[in-house]
């Protein structure tokens, strides 16, 4: 594709790094951006200059958070012994979008995928160890994705904290298998959080 601009080109192929987002898509973005005001493209370049350099992560649970500890951790409304695993913030967003759960998070940053070169310590456990030899926690929610990997994660983190006193559940089966935490709906999530079953190892075994 030919430019008239070099400042065009690069803008364009920046914006097409994103996902989803090609060329074409990119091209038209940047030339919507330039028939905006001025003032509107300037406030979205701000904002994700903040991002980069303001976003923090809670040095407890690893959700992105605007200071050292996020407001879910720091809100002693909260059921400080009930942790919620789940792979990354959008799962955090999802469920707290039910406004029916009242624990607390811990973010793994993903999940084991050999097949991407992730593996376990790649992934906030040694920290959600700590957390369990330093925090008094009486229940362990595995919510994570209903995928190989999501299961693989699960397994794998009962294998390692099964002879703790904690005790462990994963979310009941409304989410489908194979289907994306973060794209399920909120009354589905509510169910499975609420009918959540004990995590045993047989659960992968069907």
């Amino acid at each position: 594709m030919n430019y008239p601009s070099k400042v065009l080109e690069r803008a364009v192929e920046e914006m097409s790094h994103l996902p989803g987002i090609g060329k074409r898509t990119a091209l038209r973005l940047v030339l919507h951006m330039l028939n905006r005001p001025a003032s509107q493209t300037e406030n979205l370049a701000t904002a994700l200059e903040h991002l980069v350099q303001d976003i923090q992560y809670c040095e407890k649970c690893h959700t992105i958070s605007d200071a050292a500890v996020c407001e879910i951790c720091a809100n002693p409304l909260r059921d400080s012994s009930l942790v919620c695993v789940v792979e990354d913030v959008r799962d955090v967003m999802a469920i707290e979008n039910t406004g029916q759960y009242r624990g607390i998070y811990h973010v793994l940053g993903g999940r084991i995928s050999p097949m991407d070169g992730i593996g376990p310590g790649q992934l906030q456990i040694e920290s959600l160890l700590k957390r369990i030899e330093n925090e008094f926690i009486e229940e362990i929610i595995f919510a994570l994705s209903s995928t190989m990997e999501g299961d693989t994660t699960s397994y794998y983190l009962y294998k390692v904290l099964k002879d703790t006193s904690v005790k462990f559940s994963t979310i009941a089966r409304g989410i489908g298998v194979g289907d994306e935490l973060e794209y399920a709906d909120e009354a589905t999530l509510v169910r499975s959080i609420q009918n959540r079953i004990p995590y045993v190892e047989s659960t992968l075994k069907g």
